[in-house]
Order: structure tokens, then sequence, then C-alpha cells
């Protein structure tokens, strides 16, 4: 098979395209060479900006793909080039949407593939949940060749699942006070990229992936609560927990509120049955508490990785104050 991955060294993608060589596909990466991790061995690397079509057409030549999987979609302008680049060219087309396009808050769990679609909270869930759109129509009106795909909150070595990332991790191991939103007690789902891969690549050449949608997470679930500890304890410390209200949060740092209000603050819980059933060997085999040893073993292993950002920093010191003041 020959597969071309638009971007493929991102947190998701570059479990994927390894294991997508390993499994002997002809991988071709088109992108414009900026990215900090390594090219995998054995892919083709074309040199294009996808933000530029032309430059894309000349990368591409008169190639064609058994399948193509853009990573770095994000609205349906980018789809739109997608369309034009792509049709007649690739057997399959794979959307990177987002479970954060899901309804939200969800009406009932757990979310499958068909839960409803909308996110009032979030910009970038609504452009998601457009570009799903523009491309069902395109599979019903030209049978453009889709297949979506939902990832929730997916990481690598290098990304830590609270919003601060490792400047929470300098506050812990300060014994500084850290922020959970809520009461700390909704659900979340982490999933290591290397258990997404399988499902993933399992589904480019699928035939029953064609014009079909589906959600790749694993299957734990874990409390906020429980993610900071765990966060704490491969650190080496504990974690002193202040709940703030998501509403509060939002109304100090609008960017950080709406990752929470349009997402992280509702509980979610997906059932993973139709990617089991489709690629019979997904599963999602890396609980949190050893994928979380890899990440902090990844920081530590250097100090230039340990970026604390002093300007949130003072921005949680002044909610915790703030919060902490409203209940003496």
């Amino acid at each position: 098979m020959d597969v071309l991955f638009i971007g493929g060294t991102g947190i998701i993608s570059s479990a994927c395209a390894p294991l997508a060589i390993e499994r002997g596909m002809n991988l071709f990466l088109l992108n414009r060479g900026e990215s900090h991790r390594p090219t995998p061995k054995g892919a083709t690397v074309l040199r294009g900006d996808i933000r530029d079509k032309a430059s894309v057409e000349a990368a591409l030549g008169d190639r064609t793909f058994d399948a193509v999987v853009d990573w770095i979609a994000f609205t349906p302008e980018h789809i739109e080039t997608d369309l034009q680049l792509f049709a007649g060219r690739t057997k399959q087309y794979v959307f990177i949407s987002s479970a954060s396009a899901y309804q939200t808050p969800p009406v009932s769990l757990p979310v499958t593939e068909s839960t409803p679609l909308n996110n009032p909270f979030w910009e970038y869930s609504r452009n998601k949940i457009a570009c799903e759109e523009r491309l069902t129509r395109a599979y019903r009106e030209s049978k453009f060749p889709i297949t979506i795909v939902r990832p929730s909150h997916t990481y690598d070595q290098t990304l830590l699942p609270m919003s601060g990332g490792y400047t929470v991790v300098d506050r812990m191991r300060k014994g500084k006070k850290v922020i959970v939103h809520g009461d700390g007690s909704s659900l979340w789902v982490l999933t290591h990229h290397r258990d997404f891969a399988k499902g993933l690549v399992g589904l480019l050449g699928n035939s029953h992936a064609i014009g079909e949608t589906f959600q790749i997470t694993s299957d734990e679930l874990l409390t906020w609560n429980q993610i900071f500890e765990l966060v704490a304890d491969a650190a080496g410390t504990t974690a002193d927990i202040v709940h703030v209200p998501s509403e509060v949060i939002a109304q100090y740092d609008p960017e950080w509120g709406a990752g929470l209000l349009g997402d992280k603050m509702h509980s979610m819980v997906f059932d993973n049955s139709k990617i089991k059933r489709t690629v019979p060997d997904f599963n999602a085999a890396t609980p949190f508490s050893r994928g979380v040893r890899e990440i902090l073993a990844w920081y530590d292993a250097d100090p230039a990785r340990q970026v604390v950002n002093e300007t949130l920093n003072a921005t949680m010191d002044a909610i915790i104050a703030a919060h902490e003041a409203a209940w003496e």
C-alpha cells in the first residue's frame, strides 16, 4: 500500500508512521520539514506546504495513493483544498477529527459514534464538526472515499495531560498548590499514542472503513484528581490540590477556560466496540500509571525541556488566592 500522511511527525502521528512502515506500507510524509521529531526510518519525505496548494501539487507530481491521512486539517477551508488535491488521487481519505466535537455536555454515556455533534463552547470543536459535515456531503454527492477518526485526549512522552504542562509539575515539586477544575471527580480518558496507532493503521486500506466514523480511545477511566495524583507520584512528590470551578478559571484565562468548558469539565466515557469490530487486534494496553512515567522520564532527561510559564504561574497564584479568600 502507498500511504500519504499530511504531517506525520506530531504527537499522535509519530506513533502511527513507524507502525505503518513496520506493517509493510510504503509511507510518504508531506510536510515542511520543521518538526523537532525525527522522520521515521523508511518513510519518503515530500517537501510541501499543505496551506500552499501549488507547492503540494509540485511535491506530489502524478503519484496516487491507497490512503491519505490528513493530521492537520482544522477548518472547512482546509478540507476544500484536500478535496481539490485528492479527488481521484486516493482510494481512502482519512480525516482526523476530535472527540471534543461530541455533544457537550453529553446527555448520555457512554459516547458512541452516533452521539450528536454539538459543542457550543469551543470554536476548535465547531470547526471540526464543519469539516466532518463537508466531507460527509462529498461522500454522499461524489463518493469521495472518506473515513473519519475521532481521537480523544491522546498523549506521547512529551505531553502532560493538564493545562500548563511542566509548569504544574514544577509547582508540585516546589510544594505549591495546583488547580484541578471542578471537584476533580469528573471522568476522563487518556490514550497512549502507540495504542491509538494500532487502531488507526488498522483502518488504512480497510474496505469496512469507507464512509464510516470511528472513535479510538483507551477504556481506562480516571478522575482528574487521580490524574494529578498519578503525575505527582511519577514526579516523586504529592499534589496539593485546590478545586476551582471551570467558570472561574475561564474568567482569569479565557484560553485555558475554553478547553475546560468545551471539553475537560465534563465526564467522558467512550464505547470502543466499533473500532474493535473493524480492527480486531486493536487494544489499548498502556495504563496512564505507566505512560506518565515515560513522560516524567522524558522531562527529567533534559533540564531544557522543563519549561516553566511564569505568566501562567502568576495566574494560577492569583486564582488560588482569590478562591481561598472567598472561602475564608
